[in-house]
């Protein structure tokens, strides 16, 4: 396996320029923490079965309370086979109010009770004077990862935000990631970025990949089936992928669904179809505006919103973060195994590198 990136490699996907880090945490204030669940114990019920699975969590805000800095955002779903509690607030007032928590299907009850419990140990006015409705998106991780239990505590829910940083993101099995299958390969985590100077602005985009067929596979718009891999998917391809988008440009709630829609246009040039039972949901944010819910300061807005008839750059940047995410996500994954003495692989890279050179992708 490489330890180069795709595109240390040459691979570069679209025509904007990627940010320092090529991550969601290009974004000024954007950070990413995982907390990584890997265990062998018997099945239930003597032991808690094997997992393979964990939680991921970006924070959207800067300093070490988002509560009291909510952000203004949209939400879309291009295949609606899945669950992200706030989608409703979200689509109502426009904002988000907390960190967004990634993690398995049947996880996602433990991670908003410890979301809760999290804001209130940060904010001694939640629960009290206000309250928040968690953001926790899910992915089915049920293949490797034994879900009969539910492998995670409440405390990684505080535990990912705590180990969130800004600069590079970890990529591929970890937190969220670590029991995801994408495309007929092992999947996970993955991140991109672009500079849009069109409008002084950068795009972030983070995605848990978990959907797709191996038979349908491209890079970068080069097939990889039949030349790399049987074709043979590990197991049916719905799974799901939730993609949050990142961006400081200074955008409105319907302007900013908007952009969460163009994750779905980046997954297609991966091969998705969004399979029948996959859930594709996507949420955008921006870090230029904050909104609170106080009477004192409702509203404050640091730049000037960008007009509709600018949005086409920040369009193009999530539609090429978002596949090159995916493509992260793939590339930096390893072979996994899982309950049932299952084993998924992860992408052959030298196989894929000389299809890439054949194709003159790699500059």
């Amino acid at each position: 396996m490489s330890e180069l990136t795709l595109r240390e490699h040459g691979l570069r996907v679209g025509h904007l320029e990627a940010g320092a880090a090529n991550a969601i945490t290009d974004v000024a204030g954007v950070r990413v923490g995982h907390v990584t669940v890997v265990r062998d114990e018997p099945e239930p019920p003597v032991g808690r079965g094997l997992a393979r699975t964990g939680v991921t969590a970006i924070l959207p805000g800067t300093g070490d309370s988002v509560y009291r800095r909510s952000v203004p955002a949209g939400a879309t779903a291009l295949n609606g086979a899945g669950e992200l509690t706030g989608y409703l607030q979200i689509s109502e007032w426009g904002l988000i109010e907390t960190p967004i928590f990634l993690t398995s299907t049947m996880a996602v009850g433990r991670v908003f009770d410890g979301a809760v419990s999290h804001a209130c140990e940060t904010d001694s006015a939640i629960g009290t004077d206000e309250v928040v409705i968690p953001v926790v998106g899910e992915c089915d991780d049920s293949w490797l990862n034994d879900a009969r239990t539910v492998q995670v505590e409440a405390d990684d829910a505080g535990r990912a935000v705590r180990a969130a940083l800004s600069g590079p993101v970890g990529q591929g099995c970890v937190g969220a990631g670590t029991g995801m299958i994408a495309l007929g390969w092992k999947g996970g985590i993955g991140s991109s970025s672009r500079l849009v100077p069109a409008v002084d602005a950068t795009v972030g985009v983070l995605v848990l990949a978990n959907f797709g067929s191996a038979q349908d596979l491209r890079i970068d718009g080069v097939p990889m089936f039949p030349t790399v891999g049987d074709g043979i998917d590990p197991r049916p391809p719905a799974g799901s992928c939730i993609a949050v988008v990142a961006t400081d440009a200074p955008l409105q709630a319907p302007q900013l669904e908007r952009l969460a829609r163009r994750a779905g246009l980046g997954l297609a040039r991966t091969g998705s179809v969004a399979h029948h039972g996959s859930g594709e949901i996507f949420v955008a944010f921006s870090t230029a505006t904050s909104e609170r819910g106080s009477e004192a300061s409702p509203i404050r807005v640091d730049r000037v919103t960008v007009p509709d008839t600018h949005l086409d750059p920040l369009f193009a940047a999530v539609v090429e973060a978002t596949e090159e995410a995916v493509l992260n996500a793939l590339w930096a994954a390893v072979d996994t195994d899982g309950r049932s003495g299952r084993i998924v692989r992860a992408l052959p890279h030298e196989p894929v590198l000389e299809l890439l050179r054949t194709h003159d992708r790699l500059r």
